[in-house]
Formats: C-alpha cells, structure tokens, sequence
C-alpha cells in the first residue's frame, strides 16, 4: 500500500471555506499521489458549528471515500479538535491546518520532502511577515513568543504556527500527553524531535471572519505560558521579598526623619496609595497563582478533551 497522508483540519463555523479548501486539497493530493505515490485522508472535526459546515462534510464524505468527519457535541476549541483528530487519524504522515486557507496547501509538498527525503521528524511552517493584521495585534504577538521563550525551557519559534507535518513517531509522543489544558505549538516543541521550519508570508482568510478576538487570544496566551512554564510563580515570590525589603526601608527611613529632624509623617494620601499600590500586588499575585490552581482542577477532574457527537471515517467505515 502507499504511504497514507492525514490531513488533519479543525473547523468552526467555516461553511465559507470549505469547499474552496476541498478544491484545493483535491489538486495538491493529486499532484503528490502522482509524484511521491501517496495517499491521503482528509479528517475534518467539526468543533460545534452553528452553521452548514457538518452538512457541507457529510455530503463531501458521501461523494469522496477520503473525507472524513468528526462532529464534536459542542465547541470545545480549537486545541480539542486538532486532538480529536489526531486520535482519530491512520496516515504514516499526519498534517495539521487551518480550514480558512491561511495555511497554503501548496507547502505540503515541501512538508512531506522535508520528512521523507530530508529525514526531518517534524516540519512546520512559521510566518515571516504578519501583513494584513493589526499592528497591535502583530506587535503583542512578538511580545508574547519574547515572553514565553525568557520565561520557560521550551523554546518556541517567532511566528510559529499549527501548520505542521510529522511522523507518526511524533504522533505518539504528542498523544502521550493527554492533559486537558492543550497548547499545541508549545506540545510541539516539548515532545522534541528534529524540525524543519518553512517561512511564509502571512496569507488573508479565504472566505469568512475570524473567530479569535482579542480577548481569546488574551487568555490563549496566558494558557501558553501557564502551561510551559512556573516562572510567573518565582517572579511573585521575588517581587513580594522587594516590596517587603522596601517597606523595611520606607519604615526605618520615617522614623529616623521622626526622630532625629521631628518631621511629621505624611498623613492620609501617602497611606491611600500606600495600601493601593500593595493590595494591587497581593490580587496580581493570587491571579497567577489563581491561574496555576485552575488548571491543576481541570487536570485531576479527568474530564476528557472533547466528546464526539457524530463521525464518519470511510477508511474505517464506522
């Protein structure tokens, strides 16, 4: 048999696209069976559409045996689905991307040589250009890779994205680590392995809006730092020494100008900012440690990652 391809593609609200990127997978995977002699599958999981996107699947897994589908019960997010679909996939090569086309299709080819020719274990694309995005928005971006690659061992790429190929070896590693609080790219660089990244400018959205608002990816990247990394919790506890040993100091300082000059001590609004500015720090620092206390419950409630509604796989027939 040849070797099998899976493409896996999270969807949510994506009845736009879909068909644009089923026209375009149909043409790369018959460009690369006919080149590399390969398969493919495609496994879409729909996150709990509210619109056609799951009848738009079904009729597509009708009219093409390599479509798959997966209908998750609710919108679980983004991460649950790629997992879903990781679970659920049989190719010796497994591809995720986005279904809105602002992953070209066009670099799987490159993908699958970086693997099989280049003996890569991982390939993955990253953005060498955030062009048609907000500036704000490009700008915390780097912030958030300069941050989280400062504050934790597990380095991730600038403009990294979800855009990846790997081996089924890879697979493993990643399914291995079944936690419920999912960040992908920084699963990615923690399993290790050998990756190659291909740059590429950033591509619009085929058809469609967004579902990320600033606010997702407010908190996405919080869940990337608190997930990879314990540092927020040393800088509180350093931070909360220096506010001790100044307030040591702002005291000894009072008295002796008490003492020694008779200087009254300032009254009423040093004491307002005074308890401010602390009961400020002490509610920053039980939010983050409010933030580790959180994922630590959702971890040993054992809830599972996502709960399947409806599936279809024609390569299993189930």
């Amino acid at each position: 048999m040849p070797p099998l391809i899976s493409l896996i593609i999270p969807c949510y609200n994506e009845e736009e696209s879909l068909g644009l990127l089923y026209e375009e997978l149909c043409q790369i995977s018959a460009a690369m069976q006919e080149r590399y002699g390969v398969g493919f599958e495609f496994v879409f999981v729909d996150d709990g559409s509210r619109d056609r996107s799951l009848a738009i699947l079904r009729q597509m897994a009708k009219q093409d045996s390599r479509v798959n589908y997966i209908s998750l019960s609710r919108n679980f997010g983004k991460e649950a689905a790629i997992y879903a679909g990781l679970n659920n996939c049989l190719g010796a090569y497994v591809a995720v991307m986005d279904a809105d086309l602002q992953h070209p299709p066009a670099m799987l080819p490159d993908m699958y040589e970086g693997i099989v020719y280049e003996n890569f274990d991982c390939v993955a694309a990253r953005r060498t250009s955030r062009s048609g995005e907000p500036p704000l928005r490009s700008f915390l971006a780097r912030c958030f890779y300069r941050v989280l690659n400062s504050v934790s061992k597990t380095k991730m790429v600038d403009g990294a994205t979800d855009f990846v190929m790997m081996t089924r070896q890879v697979l493993k590693a990643i399914l291995d680590m079944p936690e419920y609080n999912r960040f992908s790219k920084g699963i990615y660089s923690w399993v290790g392995f050998e990756t190659k990244w291909l740059p590429y400018q950033n591509v619009k959205r085929s058809a469609g809006a967004s579902k990320w608002s600033f606010l997702n990816l407010f908190f996405y990247s919080v869940d990337g730092v608190v997930s990879f990394s314990t540092a927020p919790l040393a800088i509180s506890s350093i931070l909360g020494a220096l506010l001790c040993l100044t307030a040591l100091v702002i005291i000894c300082v009072v008295i002796l100008k008490t003492l020694i000059y008779g200087d009254p001590v300032a009254g009423f609004p040093t004491l307002i900012c005074a308890i401010c500015f602390i009961g400020g720090i002490q509610l920053l620092y039980l939010g983050i440690m409010g933030q580790y206390v959180a994922k630590m419950y959702m971890e040993v409630k054992r809830r599972p990652v996502y709960v399947e509604k409806e599936k279809r796989l024609n390569s299993r027939y189930e």
